[in-house]
């Protein structure tokens, strides 16, 4: 019982905390539709091609031309904004898969989500800032 109370006290302070810390306007879209509900800078790498035509965590079938994204724990269907550090391009994609699998990385991109925002093109990780969007 008391572990229950305990997880349950966890995922309240959790949730709590992030909402409390995180909320802001966000500067590239409408602030009375959109709000940053998570943000992040990490690693970003991208899905081989030998993954294109599988099917995914998510029961959906991959393409490395879709604007999808893995990550360990979002939620599937997740929307996260995606901005390369250097250059400040952006893509919006959904999580739809688990990964990445690589010490270091925190989200996979389709092939097509890399190259819209990558420096160098030749690059197979790019450091940016993840962002939950709430709509």
């Amino acid at each position: 019982m008391k572990k229950i109370i305990l997880f349950i006290a966890l995922l309240f302070f959790v949730g709590a905390s992030a909402q409390q810390k995180n909320i802001t306007p966000n500067d590239s879209c409408s602030p009375a539709t959109e709000s940053v509900l998570y943000k992040k800078n990490a690693h970003a790498s991208y899905y081989h091609d030998k993954f294109n035509g599988r099917k995914t965590a998510s029961g959906k079938k991959f393409n490395n031309n879709d604007l999808t994204a893995a990550h360990k724990t979002f939620p599937f269907g997740t929307k996260l904004k995606i901005t390369n550090e250097i250059n400040k391009k952006f893509v919006l994609v959904e999580i739809t898969d688990r990964g990445p699998f690589v010490k270091g990385r925190e989200i996979d991109l389709s092939k097509r989500a890399f190259m819209d925002i990558a420096s160098n093109k030749k690059s197979g990780v790019v450091y940016v800032t993840i962002e939950i969007l709430k709509r």
